[in-house]
């Protein structure tokens, strides 16, 4: 890998740390608590994991495993009030 392009791979890791963080900080219960804002969150973290897949930075690849294991109880939850309405 050519310098630049390390450059640029070492930058793009750092953004999707702060992203993770960001999303992070949404799957907070005191912050989503409706089935609406579950399934948004459902949304960014599936776009993050899809963004930490192509990452090489274990941090980038913990906070994707840490937000996955966050949601599964929140999807739960959302699909069971989706089910009583």
């Amino acid at each position: 890998m050519t310098p630049d392009l390390a450059k640029i791979d070492s930058t793009l890791d750092e953004a999707l740390v702060k992203l993770g963080a960001i999303v992070k900080r949404f799957a907070d219960p005191k912050v989503t608590r409706t089935a609406d804002e579950h399934r948004a969150l459902a949304v960014s973290v599936r776009q993050f994991a899809l963004c930490a897949d192509r990452s090489a930075d274990y941090r980038v690849h913990a906070l994707r495993n840490e937000l996955e294991r966050r949601i599964k109880p929140a999807l739960i939850w959302s699909r069971r009030s989706l089910i009583r309405r």
